[in-house]
């Protein structure tokens, strides 16, 4: 990891945090017409500052920057994005859920707000995701369409038919017999699609030619199922105290996954093919595309 990759990294998570904690601010009241709920926004605020890598978010701006784009403008919808990875979050540890106590070291935010509030709270989040960028597509009329795609790319992999089309499939698989298209289906969904939703929306506001937007597509797949396996492989192999999480809970659950159906070898091998047909494809942007080169080494490294 070069210093070039750490720093602009640190410059894109910082921008990020600070747009998207002025997107919900601090409410010194309990109500008022036309402001969050004072409760409300505490819930929201809590799981957006809860850290994390920024990875989605990230993705988007450097790609912009990548395809020559003006990250001033993308920054809203990177903002957003991370705001509907996070609603997934806070959903995803509910008791009907994974019933999950810790997530990033903290409490869940069901286990601090309650569970009614915490689903408000992601609800929260994914709504004023929408609203936040559409208002700023409205800041852009020269572009509207550039930033009408964008966002429906958005909507369509966070959607019925993407992420939670992956999350549906892996909660009614849990316990089931061990089937590959349908565990290939719901790491396709659940995981990849919200890591190539950047890359995707970030293309169409920059109004990429075909083989960029087939390229990223193709990058940002691999990385997601990669990203996924590489998950699991934590489940059973990682620290809890670095991962900030309970580790073990996949088994306990009867989730289907690749180490859980093809063992930890073979998922390690999978999981390295796919980082390579990744880096194949980011090859296509020549020096233009260091940092999302970097940034696959460096994802295919993590331990947490």
């Amino acid at each position: 990891m070069s210093d070039r990759y750490t720093l602009t990294y640190e410059v894109y998570k910082q921008r990020i945090e600070q747009a998207m904690l002025g997107m919900i601010p601090e409410e010194p009241e309990v109500f008022r017409d036309g402001r969050v709920p004072q409760l409300l926004a505490e819930a929201m605020r809590y799981s957006l500052s809860a850290g994390g890598k920024r990875v989605r978010p990230v993705l988007l701006l450097a790609t912009v920057e990548m395809l020559g784009g003006s990250v001033e403008e993308a920054l809203p919808l990177a903002s957003a994005l991370e705001m509907i990875h996070t609603y997934s979050l806070i959903h995803d540890d509910l008791p009907g859920m994974d019933d999950d106590d810790l997530r990033r070291g903290r409490p869940t935010n069901h286990k601090v707000y309650g569970v009614g509030q915490a689903i408000l709270a992601g609800d929260g989040l994914l709504n004023a995701a929408y609203e936040w960028m559409l208002a700023n597509a409205l800041r852009y009329p020269e572009h509207s369409l550039r930033h009408l795609r964008a966002i429906r790319e958005i909507a369509v992999r966070a959607g019925v038919t993407g992420m939670i089309a992956g999350q549906c499939i892996d909660l009614m698989s849990e316990n089931m017999e061990p089937d590959f298209e349908r565990l290939r289906y719901i790491d396709r969904h659940k995981t990849a699609d919200l890591l190539t939703a950047p890359l995707m929306a970030a293309a169409f506001l920059c109004a990429a030619d075909d083989w960029q937007i087939r390229a990223l597509e193709t990058f940002g797949e691999n990385v997601g199922v990669a990203f996924q396996i590489d998950d699991d492989l934590l489940d059973i192999e990682g620290d809890a105290v670095l991962l900030g999480k309970a580790t073990g809970m996949d088994a306990k659950m009867g989730k289907m996954t690749w180490p859980a159906m093809a063992g930890v070898q073979e998922a390690r091998r999978e999981s390295a093919k796919l980082w390579d047909r990744a880096r194949d494809a980011i090859a296509e942007f020549g020096p233009d595309g260091w940092f999302l080169r970097e940034f696959a080494e460096v994802l295919s490294r993590r331990k947490f």
